[in-house]
Order: structure tokens, then sequence, then C-alpha cells
């Protein structure tokens, strides 16, 4: 039965595209409120956090995407995936959470751009006190991906040397803090200008493998490669793997129409018959590893990286922000002013 809340309101301003292009072309327009369906919760957003997904999404590019998110024009024409919100009104059959509660979540398509969106109650995340909104909402996708990096590596154990590639990024700067708690000993690779908060965040090593490059490094040296920058040969990679390690790929390189599908193609190839094995990796938030990623957070094991936060009203600057590339860590959008 669905419960009763106070009056909300019918329409509010969102940051929206209605076709696939650049950041540009975001514009603040009057939509109405959604409201939850069966099993469903309508939050209050109070920050979202950007992502490489949503310049992909709202650029629907490689073509190889659109299937999923729209042929033609994007079918949620309202970026922002990871959030942090209250919980306001809840649909049929939405059991767990209550009106009133905090709660991190990856909205399914997106939509947090915007002052209110809908969630399935299934993904909601409590988030404790202790976390900020804007801490909150930069854990599921970023945190969640490097987590599952390091578990298709196999890290964990105290001998286990992993190298990072692109650790200055949203998911690269929390590669590095969890591979740190967990005990490995890590090299990473970013600009000059964050080697030194990349060595805060617990790597031992810093280099920029466009200025040094890989092939200066010892060969069979590392366990585990965790690559997020992406470009580099696929077998200079396994050269520096150990036998019996893995190499990782969080993203793929590829043209506009298949994007990563070749490189994971030739992945699978070289991984036939070799004990270095190269293994794409298809990451998805999980509410389980969100809820552990908070609790590091609130222990201070871990601490997202926020480049920026923004104003409701600079969400577009924000989103070509991201486009741009290069960000160091995340950009957090504050919504709870609108």
């Amino acid at each position: 039965m669905t419960q009763k809340t106070a009056a909300l309101p019918l329409t509010m301003n969102a940051w929206r595209r209605d076709t696939y292009g650049p950041a540009s072309g975001t514009r603040l327009d009057q939509i109405v409120v959604p409201a939850p369906g069966r099993g469903e919760a309508l939050l209050k957003l109070r920050a979202t956090a950007l992502n490489a997904a949503d310049v992909r999404i709202l650029l629907g590019d490689p073509l190889l995407v659109r299937p999923a998110f729209g042929i033609r024009r994007p079918k949620q024409p309202v970026r922002g995936i990871d959030v942090a919100g209250t919980v306001v009104k809840l649909g049929a059959d939405a059991t767990g959470v209550t009106i009133g509660d905090e709660v991190i979540v990856e909205l399914p398509g997106g939509g947090g751009l915007a002052p209110y969106a809908i969630a399935p109650v299934k993904r909601l995340v409590q988030r404790p006190a202790a976390l900020s909104p804007a801490i909150a909402a930069s854990l599921p996708i970023a945190g969640g991906t490097a987590w599952q990096a390091l578990d298709l590596a196999g890290v964990g154990a105290a001998t286990t040397r992993v190298l990072v590639l692109g650790a200055s990024g949203g998911v690269g700067t929390f590669v590095v803090q969890l591979a740190a708690f967990r005990g490995a000993e890590t090299w990473a690779s970013c600009a000059e200008r964050n080697h030194r908060l990349v060595e805060e965040l617990g790597a031992v090593r810093t280099f920029d493998h466009r200025t040094s490059p890989l092939a200066e490094l010892p060969a069979e040296h590392f366990d585990a490669v965790i690559d997020i920058a992406g470009g580099m040969p696929l077998r200079e990679l396994q050269r520096l793997t150990a036998p019996g390690g893995t190499v990782v790929l969080v993203v793929g390189d590829g043209g506009h129409v298949l994007g990563p599908v070749p490189r994971m193609i030739r992945a699978a190839a070289l991984s036939i018959g070799s004990r270095r094995r190269i293994r794409p990796l298809a990451a998805s938030t999980k509410p389980e590893i969100v809820r552990a990623l908070a609790g590091l957070a609130v222990d201070g094991r871990i601490a997202p990286v926020i480049e920026r936060e923004w104003s409701f009203a600079e969400a577009s600057a924000a989103l070509a922000r991201q486009e741009a590339g290069h960000v160091v860590g995340k950009l957090v959008v504050r919504i709870d002013t609108v």
C-alpha cells in the first residue's frame, strides 16, 4: 500500500538534453516530478556525483550503448547516476526503507541533475550520518568499480604488487586507496601534478607513463595491472605481469561504433594458453559494496577525492568539465540548495 506524505511539487527544474551531443547542449527545463511505481522510492536529492559514464551516455558514444539507452535519442534526458538523497515517497510494495531515510544509490539510466528522482528500493543503501551527501554520492560507481577491479585481479595478499594506470581519476583514486587498504604495494601512473596526491592516497611510487614509458618498468614485476587509462598495447601490459597475474581492463579503447569490443576480443585471444590473463571488467553497482565503502569512509580508511563541488545552477558547466577529461577524483553537484 502506498504511504501518504506531505504535498510535493508537481513540477521541477531539471538539467536535460533530449538529443545525443555535448554538455553545451544541456538546458534547464521544467519537467514533471516523477511518481514512484511498484518497489520504487521518490528521493529528494541532496548531491549528485558525475562519472565518465554520464558523458558516454550524454554523447551516445559508442553506438553500441544506444540500444540500452535510446537508439535515436536518450530514453532518460536527465544525466546524473550516483546520488545521495532523502526518501520522500514510496510506491506499492516498497519495503525495507521508510520516509525520511537518508540514502545512497545509483539511479538506473540517470536522472540525478534534478531535485527529485526515482530509485528502486532494493538498490538503496542507508547513508551514515557521519558522511556528507557529497562524500556519499561519490562512492557507488567509482568506488564500486575500483573494488570489483581489485577483486577480479585477486588483490588481497600483503605481498601483492599492483600497477595502476590512470590513478588520479574517480576510479583510480579509489583503486590506489583500496589496494593500499588490502595491503598491496602500489605503483601508480598519473600526471606529474598529481603525484603527491596519489602518494598520499597510498602509492609507494608514482610516474607518468606518457613521459616515462612502460618499457622502462621491470618485466614480470606486478601481480596485478589495473588499466584505467587505456591506450597501452596489451602485450606490454602482459610483459609487466608476473606469471599467474592478471591485467584488468577497466576502460576499453575503441571506435565510435563498437567501443571496447575489439580490444576485449584481442584480450581474450592473448589470454589463451597464457599464465598472464587479461580480463575486461564489466562492473555493476552492488549495494553490499556501497555499504562496505561507506563503512570504510566513516572509519577514515578511504576518502573520496573531490576536485570541486558545483551548485545546481552550475550543473551544465560541471558536465562540460567532466566531458573535458582529466578530472582529479570526482565532481559533485549540490542539489539540496534547490
